[in-house]
């Protein structure tokens, strides 16, 4: 039985191709992990707010001078990282858009990667603090990012493995959805990237 962490981060909704890619995953983890449960953060609908100086102020303040404004700029932050700490799988639905991750996923890592929550440097160079998690990516595309004339473009699946192993969060696996605005390829490109899935 696992604990299995969710994270949406299309605007699409239902439409989704990243999110059906991390129900897929889901239900492939389930079955091989028979009661396992389920918790899903919808970026979209519950928004992360963009870090304000606030944030950074009590991120780095010293816990003598905790107070109410305090507890509010730090409590979006204490959630995310209390459902990263309370999960063993982790499983990331990432559309790209523009070439990258949307800004609602970038809001949440900006909250979750927290000096002396997430990694230290207490040793004298970056550790993660976050162990023993398996992550899975969902990456959703129009083009094809994974080999070919593209792969320098994809700026989404790098970033994601670089701040999530600087976390601790090492072990990732990528499972993709692309070609969806190919016209060769986006007939069949939902389907073969959902039958790709195996965990």
């Amino acid at each position: 039985m696992k604990k299995i962490l969710e994270i949406i981060s299309s605007a699409r909704g239902a439409a989704s191709n990243s999110t059906q890619l991390t129900h897929t995953i889901i239900e492939k983890l389930k079955a091989q992990y028979p009661g396992s449960t389920v918790t899903q953060r919808d970026l979209v609908q519950k928004k992360y707010p963009h870090l304000e100086e606030s944030h950074l102020s009590a991120f780095f303040a010293p816990p003598e001078n905790e107070n109410e404004a305090y507890k509010t700029a730090i409590q979006h932050s204490d959630e995310a990282i209390h459902e990263l700490e309370a999960a063993d799988i982790v499983v990331i639905g990432v559309p790209v858009y523009n070439f990258s991750i949307p800004s609602a996923l970038k809001a949440w890592i900006d909250h979750v990667v927290r000096a002396g929550r997430t990694f230290s440097y207490g040793n004298g160079h970056p550790e993660g603090l976050l162990k023993n998690k398996k992550v899975y990516l969902a990456v959703a595309s129009g083009g094809v990012y994974s080999d070919g004339p593209m792969k320098s473009m994809d700026y989404a699946e790098p970033y994601l493995k670089w701040i999530l192993g600087f976390i601790g969060l090492n072990d990732v696996t990528t499972f993709r959805v692309e070609g969806l605005s190919v016209p060769d390829l986006k007939e069949t490109a939902l389907q073969k990237g959902l039958e790709s899935v195996a965990v």
